[in-house]
């Protein structure tokens, strides 16, 4: 058997030889998930022997994170705005920059000093808005349309685990029978695939293991930012909001996009990284 702080650094060793920037926050994540302690490397306890049946659980782990597997994959939850959500193979890993969509829709519910909105998040993924949201705002109604079969299932099940009681529709955020069906709502909020055509062809490894139909956004980026807004503008209540997240770079081109379609007060907000992330704007 191998000691705990012999292993690690091993681990922590064959992820830095491969080049993972993070391979000491890695490791240290996949000895807590697999040997079920938040601190797995304490002092104490490092000269304690792993057996060999979880020291082989945590090398395969090891293993496939050194050959570009993301580790949320790996773990299968991911946390997001302090909410646990459920990840694998065909859902898009929620990120913290996706955290400055929640802080400026909670931002415009103040402004408009409601309590119980109507929301709706479009291209909902995992949920990791439409919950969040949902938690954050108790009494809100809130609605996410998904279209993939296996994120839906994602969906579900985040919805379930962080007692959020949702209404979660699976179809297409471009169907116009499906807009007319769903209206009168205070906040359309939506995360949509925004990778341009050149950005899906460079696509670091990790990404490139997640769902293409919630990266790519059409060549320039920006095909679901102009289809979405001429459409869903006509499930807004008149001073609602529509917010969006976008990729860096592209704040001016949505900004106008909203403009064009007669939306006021936008705002843009930046990310914990000072890069402008979000936008809102009032419909008149």
């Amino acid at each position: 058997m191998v000691s705990r702080y012999a292993l690690f650094e091993q681990c922590r060793s064959v992820l830095e030889e491969k080049g993972i920037d993070t391979a000491r926050f890695d490791t240290l994540c996949i000895f807590q998930d697999v040997l079920g302690e938040r601190n797995p490397i304490l002092v104490t306890d490092k000269n304690k022997d792993v057996s060999p049946e979880l020291s082989d659980k945590i090398m395969e782990l090891v293993r496939r994170r050194s050959e570009g597997y993301p580790l949320q994959y790996l773990l299968g939850e991911w946390e997001f705005y302090g909410y646990p959500f459920k990840v694998g193979e065909g859902v898009l890993i929620p990120r913290p920059d996706t955290e400055t969509l929640i802080e400026q829709t909670l931002a415009v519910c103040r402004q408009m000093g409601n309590r119980s909105p109507k929301i709706i998040d479009l291209c909902s993924g995992s949920g990791c808005i439409a919950v969040t949201l949902k938690k954050e705002i108790p009494e809100a109604e809130v609605f996410a349309v998904e279209i993939s079969d296996e994120a839906i299932k994602y969906l579900k099940q985040n919805a379930e685990l962080n007692n959020a009681d949702i209404t979660i529709i699976q179809g297409d955020v471009l169907d116009e029978k499906l807009q007319q069906s769903l209206s009168d709502f205070d906040i359309i909020v939506s995360n949509p695939p925004y990778l341009t055509g050149e950005e899906m062809k460079e696509l670091q490894i990790e990404v490139a293991f997640e769902p293409e139909l919630a990266l790519f956004g059409g060549n320039d980026g920006l095909g679901f930012y102009r289809r979405l807004t001429v459409r869903w503008k006509n499930s807004l209540k008149t001073g609602g909001y529509l917010l969006y997240e976008f990729g860096m770079g592209q704040h001016l081109a949505v900004s106008e996009i909203l403009a064009e379609n007669d939306f006021t007060d936008i705002m843009l907000q930046k990310d914990a990284g000072g890069i402008i992330r979000t936008i809102s704007g009032k419909k008149i």
